[in-house]
């Protein structure tokens, strides 16, 4: 890592290819000069040359690893544990948990039907999985991976999920219906401890500030809505323009900001105002968002591309592009590791798709339905390093 200044190699009048500068006041000395006004002028020049030399202050290397952990099922979301490194994968139907270090796989939880997350409560002892293929959550017990519940979430589209640490509460974003949701669960005991009526069906991120406010992300309307957990009621909502679709969402306690991935213009909003006070140019196909508090940088995962924009936070409302690191195509989902600094992403490589069925009934108004997929040939799990 490189900070500072580049010293621009200056000229000085009567200094010979060579000479140190002190020469100068020397020949000028001779010359029946002033030494003591010499010397400021030279040092005056010397400083110029300093202020006006180009910033290196972000030069910063990143490498790519990736690991093909083989077996079947697409995939959404990644979590890791902080605590013990492990990454989180899910793959359709069950979760994959690897170790981020080696690329290894640990171990597999089951009966996930139609899984998208995990969040991680490592003081309690407990993970969660939103199983948005029969509406429920599955609690399971981090040491062993083992089942421990079924938590029933009445309203369906278990999306989302992220763990709230300064509130202790694991936070659900659901694509219900008539309206979207956020449902919040008792880390301990898995009982919902809140549940509160968004403005949009598609919820997607959630971040906490520890203030008692949870900001979530709205695809559809291009909004972010803050929920008081007091009272479990939603009492603002904010535009993000020029965001369309925000995604992924960290919140960042030092500098007091919500960062909000989105594809092609990420953006940075004011909690206080509620206004954007940063704009980030990047790819295409963002669906989530990384951030390294500790090292200020902000990773934006473009599946469209295959690639990560990397953004160093060089003040609130100021950030600089640093690198753009090359993944896989497609993956669009990311998490940092707090602890190690390690960026993980997943995205399985397919083969070319069957043509689809000329005998299916056309998609009913306003259905989203996927169309036929090739065949699974790898399952990358990737890892950026520093």
């Amino acid at each position: 890592m490189l900070f500072g200044k580049v010293i621009r190699v200056c000229s000085f009048p009567g200094l010979r290819a060579g000479q140190p500068a002190s020469v100068l006041s020397n020949n000028r000395e001779s010359q029946g000069g002033s030494m003591t006004a010499r010397l400021f002028t030279a040092a005056a020049v010397l400083f110029a040359c300093i202020v006006a030399a180009p910033s290196t202050g972000h030069a910063q290397t990143f490498k790519m690893e990736k690991f093909d952990i083989k077996g079947d099922g697409g995939t959404d979301y990644v979590a890791v544990e902080s605590a013990t490194g492990r990454v989180f994968v899910s793959r359709g139907t069950h979760m994959i948990v690897i170790d981020g270090s080696s690329g290894k796989v640990l171990g597999d939880i089951p009966n996930t039907p139609g899984v998208h997350g995990a969040g991680i409560a490592t003081k309690a002892g407990h993970g969660f999985t939103t199983n948005g293929g029969d509406k429920t959550v599955t609690m399971f017990d981090l040491k062993t991976l083992t089942e421990i519940k079924r938590i029933p979430v009445e309203q369906g589209g278990l999306d989302g999920i992220m763990y709230d640490e300064p509130d202790d509460l694991i936070i659900l974003t659901n694509h219900s219906r008539p309206i979207g949701t956020l449902t919040a669960l008792n880390p301990k005991t898995g009982e919902i401890a809140g549940n509160v009526d968004l403005e949009d069906t598609a919820p997607e991120g959630a971040a906490a500030d520890g203030k008692g406010h949870i900001f979530v992300n709205n695809e559809g309307k291009d909004t972010i809505q803050e929920i008081d957990i007091k009272t479990w009621k939603a009492v603002a909502s904010w535009p993000v323009d020029p965001c369309k679709g925000p995604t992924g969402i960290a919140y960042d306690k030092a500098s007091d900001r919500i960062l909000v991935g989105c594809s092609n213009n990420s953006v940075v909003v004011n909690p206080n105002t509620g206004k954007v006070v940063a704009t980030i140019k990047n790819g295409t196909r963002v669906d989530a968002l990384g951030w390294d508090a500790a090292k200020k940088l902000m990773y934006i995962p473009n599946g469209g591309e295959g690639n990560v924009t990397v953004v160093h936070q060089d003040s609130p409302d100021k950030y600089t592009v640093v690198d753009t690191v090359t993944t896989f195509q497609g993956a669009k989902t990311i998490c940092v590791d707090s602890k190690t600094h390690n960026v993980y992403l997943f995205q399985p490589e397919r083969g070319p798709a069957p043509p689809p069925d000329p005998n299916a009934p056309p998609p009913a108004a306003g259905e989203r339905r996927r169309g036929p997929q090739g065949p699974i040939l790898a399952a990358w799990f990737i890892v950026i390093k520093q």
